[in-house]
């Protein structure tokens, strides 16, 4: 495995635990106050995890073959992973304020 990958691995694993914290704290805002906007950020932050999930089985599985073969490949997939830590985290940021 090469550094982009274990890098994408790494900041999926981030990106994960961050949507687990923003599913919590909308969850708890959606039975608090019920609102359907929370409620579409409760869905988004579902999804978005669901969405890691299945992106860190292909990083650890079949994806492998093709960031091996593709150093290109590696590259924009960890600058994609950077970009959703970065909007993860603001969105974490300010929910948890």
């Amino acid at each position: 495995m090469g550094v982009p990958t274990i890098l994408g691995i790494a900041l999926t694993v981030v990106n994960s635990l961050l949507l687990g914290v923003l599913v919590s704290v909308w969850l708890t805002n959606y039975r608090k106050f019920g609102s359907t906007m929370v409620l579409g950020l409760l869905g988004f932050s579902v999804v978005l995890l669901v969405e890691n999930v299945v992106g860190l089985l292909f990083f650890l599985s079949s994806m492998k073959m093709l960031y091996s073969t593709d150093p290109l490949a590696g590259q924009v997939a960890l600058g994609m992973r950077v970009l959703e830590l970065l909007a993860i985290s603001f969105l974490t940021y300010v929910s948890l304020k």
